[in-house]
């Protein structure tokens, strides 16, 4: 498998922009190009699909053992011509102090070059020892070729380019202007997604011209088809045991944030995933049980607040029993109310709390927990890890709420627990991750079936 790691040496360098160049390039060119994203991230895959035309999926050291990297690698990538991995903030950082959640240490596990894109910016001689210091801290990561970001103009290029050459062995391979083109914009929680990006092929487009045209693209194929071969157990098949299930899935301006492999889960295992729109449909669809995944309906609430028949339509359900999982922005819709910037809107009425958003982040990184007895689906031994990041806190919670997970890292909803428990339905801050270590999307399926059986 070609294959080839975009890092940085810090976070917003343009590593996302850059990558979601690469991919719409190459797959104009004829390329059929499978992404990936290190670590726990909704926001930049969504743009690296559209680019790629193909799912992408994160490779994640918090939920998924470094074996399951090559094993989900192999597997998605199967049928594609080159595979890229976008990195999160710069190449040697991570969690832990010994780098072995890193990016690096990614990229010595799949066994992939990096290419790093550098963010010029005030730099010209500077960038010589940035480089040689990058490659004598690790010298088993192979960093094989450099993009230079966010570049002043030819001569600046210039300056960058003999420098790098008069000091390193490291090709330089592009080197992309300043251009307000290639401005995706970014708020609280990052940058702003591709559903909510007017003339989103001609922007996505407009990068890849912007991109492929100042970055040497037969260069990256060549550093891409210098990657070893990836020895990886093969994927684990699974029977479609919950074949007739349907669930109905929130994906629209407000709710978008779902992990690729989850959503395949569902399908492996035989539900039928049935999409609707929280803004514009009036009832839920012909379901058996119901997905909100998380996003941004802060930015929406007013449109979700309007949307009154599905509220009420959701509400009725939930309450005559029907599973729900709820995640993040799903929760906030389940929520009484929700208010951002002096101004609140009723949502479903589900949970009995009010969903505030904050202008700080109230939860934010890796979490640990523990499924308590009233959990609905969840295991009943060992830790499970997850993530969560949200600005958003919820008031006036009940006295006698019911929650599903006991915290032992991370914040939640009030710093010990998550997951509030109403009916059949499971609302929480966290995130999960359909995995071997917690295959989340069978547990909530069995329970849908069993629930269907009653």
């Amino acid at each position: 498998m070609a294959r080839f790691l975009i890092s940085a040496a810090h976070k917003s360098s343009g590593k996302t922009v850059v990558s979601t160049g690469l991919a719409a390039a190459l797959t104009g060119q004829g390329d059929v190009v499978q992404c990936f994203k290190k670590g726990p991230d909704y926001i930049d895959p969504m743009w690296l699909a559209a680019a790629s035309r193909r799912p992408c999926y994160n490779l994640d050291f918090n939920t998924m053992p470094a074996e399951e990297f090559t094993t989900l690698m192999c597997d998605r990538a199967r049928g594609a011509d080159i595979a890229m991995i976008e990195a999160n903030k710069g190449l040697y950082d991570g969690v832990k102090l010994d780098g072995s959640d890193a990016n690096a240490a990614l990229a010595k596990v799949t066994k992939t070059p990096a290419i790093l894109v550098i963010d010029t910016n005030g730099m010209t001689r500077g960038i010589a020892p940035l480089l040689i210091g990058y490659q004598g801290f690790d010298a088993d990561v192979d960093i094989a070729g450099v993009i230079l970001n966010k570049v002043g103009g030819p001569r600046h290029e210039g300056k960058l380019r003999a420098a790098v050459q008069a000091y390193t062995d490291i090709p330089v391979i592009g080197a992309v202007g300043r251009n307000p083109a290639l401005d995706i914009g970014e708020r609280h929680l990052g940058l702003t997604t591709p559903t909510e990006t007017d003339h989103l092929d001609s922007k996505i487009a407009q990068i890849a011209e912007i991109i492929g045209g100042q970055v040497d693209l037969d260069q990256v194929r060549t550093i891409a088809a210098k990657a070893p071969t990836l020895d990886a157990a093969p994927a684990v098949v699974v029977d479609p045991v919950f074949k007739g299930l349907r669930i109905a899935i929130a994906r629209d301006r407000a709710f978008g944030f779902y992990y690729a492999d989850d959503l395949d889960a569902f399908a492996a295992l035989g539900a039928e995933l049935v999409p609707f729109n929280a803004l514009t449909d009036t009832a839920l669809p012909d379901a058996d049980g119901l997905f909100l995944g998380g996003g941004f309906p802060e930015t929406q609430m007013q449109g979700l607040a309007a949307n009154q028949a599905l509220r009420k339509d959701i509400k009725r359900a939930l309450e005559a029993g029907m599973p729900c999982y709820a995640e993040c922005g799903g929760l906030m819709y389940l929520c009484r109310s929700l208010g951002w910037n002096d101004q609140s809107y009723p949502m479903c009425d589900v949970v009995a709390a009010d969903a505030v958003m904050c202008k700080r982040p109230q939860g934010r990184g890796y979490v640990e927990y523990t499924t308590t007895p009233e959990h609905p689906w969840g295991p009943r031994n060992g830790q499970t890890k997850a993530h969560e990041f949200h600005y958003a806190r919820l008031d006036n919670l009940a006295a006698n709420t019911v929650f599903g997970r006991d915290l032992t890292r991370g914040a939640g909803i009030d710093g010990a627990h998550d997951a509030i428990v109403t009916g059949n339905a499971l609302a929480g801050f966290c995130h999960q991750r359909h995995t071997r270590e917690n295959p989340w999307v069978e547990r909530f399926l069995g329970f849908v079936q069993r629930v269907k059986n009653r």
